[in-house]
């Protein structure tokens, strides 16, 4: 499926849709990502400020679908692990970028081309439009070469 397609489709994905998360940008080659989450008063907390299930909701699925778009199909790619540190209270539209470098692809080629699984962390900043940081995600990925391709 194109980028852009993708990205069409992703946006009407209710956890999305109903949160007011928008896929801003994919890049066509899958290598890069902007996400932004606006404040609405459906989706803040108690204190009014970004609700912390979103914050992370926002992050989620990006390092993973863009690995996964990177390595192909003769890959497993997974979510293996989670955390997120909430530094500031968001209390206006926040942010985030997930950028692939190509250095790192290669790196996780290298190290699963004989079978082993490899697990890499990833780490994304949640800012606001001026840079403020609300909070940090990192995301760890499995990646494994399938038994049929090696």
């Amino acid at each position: 499926m194109r980028a852009s397609t993708f990205r069409r489709l992703f946006n009407l994905w209710p956890p999305f849709l109903c949160n007011s998360m928008r896929l801003q940008m994919l890049s066509d080659d899958w290598r890069e990502a902007r996400v932004v989450l606006r404040l609405r008063p459906w989706n803040r907390n108690y204190v009014k400020s970004q609700f912390g299930g979103n914050l992370f909701a926002m992050t989620d699925p990006f390092w993973m679908l863009l690995v996964m778009h990177q390595l192909g199909s003769d890959y497993y790619v997974w979510d293996k692990a989670a955390a997120i540190d909430f530094v500031a209270p968001g209390r206006e539209d926040v942010y985030a970028h997930f950028k692939l470098e190509p250095a790192v692809v290669d790196e996780l080629r290298a190290a699963a081309a004989n079978g082993e699984k490899v697990l890499r962390w990833f780490e994304t900043e949640v800012v606001t439009s001026s840079g403020k940081v609300i909070a940090r995600v990192r995301k760890q990925i499995y990646v494994r070469l399938k038994p049929k391709a090696r």
